[in-house]
């Protein structure tokens, strides 16, 4: 099993330090692993921002349920000049006839620059679901979450992310360590001499534990479903494994992030192969695809 992931992400390394060696770039503020450049403050003040995102599908680590949910995410995020920050979301299913306020979260955190090169940052969100909620990660109360940044070169930025998820009363927690390799493209001055346009191509290792499908495994998808003793067999042979720590999914994105004046436009397509998924004989309500693709996009002002 380590094996197999090792010549992975060996192979992601070498193919993105060869599409950097071809390519040309400039100085980029960094990654989806470190502080934004639309979040980060260059003349020592603090910021408010806040927008509207939409994502065409609910993906939690290349999970997904067989029947696609959009999902409108209204967001604010203040952020103080020390890179202390205060940030809140909710989930809008708009396709429900009723209860279409699905969740929400609230997160504080703080971002930093270690050198130059070395960034950090490192959070606390609380999250909030309806008691209907389909979301594959609806499980989760809390979570918290360190992470680095390195930029090496202006070339690619290699990160990872660790997260420690508190899951509900009766169900395991589980951790996640995300390993991420990006490369910025910036085109400054595209409509305007300030407007700065960035393209970061990403490559993605999501690893951890699973422990949050069993509350959707058990006490959602089959609550109320009448259950063959073949597929009761399955259930219990899969949660057994849940606090296994694997592979979960590999994800390749390009965030392609547009800023004008005080307005932000982003658009982030992501295309999820997933690993280590159910057994086919339990997935009547949940995807067994072996990929997945989604998008998110949506604009906010910040000042």
């Amino acid at each position: 099993m380590i094996k197999p992931l090792l010549n992975s992400l060996l192979t992601i390394l070498f193919l993105f330090f060869a599409g950097s060696a071809f390519s040309q770039t400039g100085n980029l503020p960094g990654s989806d692993g470190k502080v934004k450049h639309d979040d980060k403050s260059t003349d020592g003040t603090s910021s408010i921002k806040f927008g509207i995102n939409y994502s065409s599908n609910n993906v939690f680590m290349g999970r997904t349920d067989t029947i696609r949910t959009p999902t409108i995410i209204p967001q604010i995020k203040y952020t103080l000049k020390s890179g202390i920050y205060f940030s809140g979301s909710i989930d809008i299913i708009p396709n429900r006839k009723k209860k279409k306020l699905d969740g929400g979260d609230l997160t504080a955190g703080y971002d930093f620059d270690i050198t130059d090169d070395l960034s950090g940052g490192a959070s606390y969100s609380k999250l909030f679901y309806n008691s209907t909620s389909t979301q594959i990660a609806s499980a989760i109360s809390s979570t918290f979450n360190a992470n680095l940044n390195y930029d090496i070169g202006n070339i690619i930025s290699p990160s990872i992310s660790a997260d420690y998820n508190i899951n509900k009363q009766g169900i395991n927690n589980d951790i996640f360590v995300n390993f991420s390799l990006t490369h910025d493209f910036i085109v400054a001055g595209v409509f305007g001499d300030a407007d700065i346009l960035l393209i970061s191509p990403t490559a993605t290792a999501n690893t951890g534990t699973e422990n949050f499908y069993d509350a959707y495994l058990t006490k959602k998808t089959f609550k109320n479903a009448k259950r063959t003793a073949a597929q009761n067999a399955l259930i219990t042979k899969y949660t057994n494994m849940l606090s296994q720590y694997k592979l979960l999914d590999y994800e390749f994105s390009a965030p392609v992030e547009y800023k004008s004046g005080h307005f932000i436009f982003q658009f982030t397509p992501t295309y999820a192969i997933v690993q280590n998924q159910l057994p086919k004989g339990i997935s009547t309500r949940i995807s067994t695809k072996p990929s997945v693709f989604y998008f998110e996009t949506g604009v906010s002002l910040k000042f």
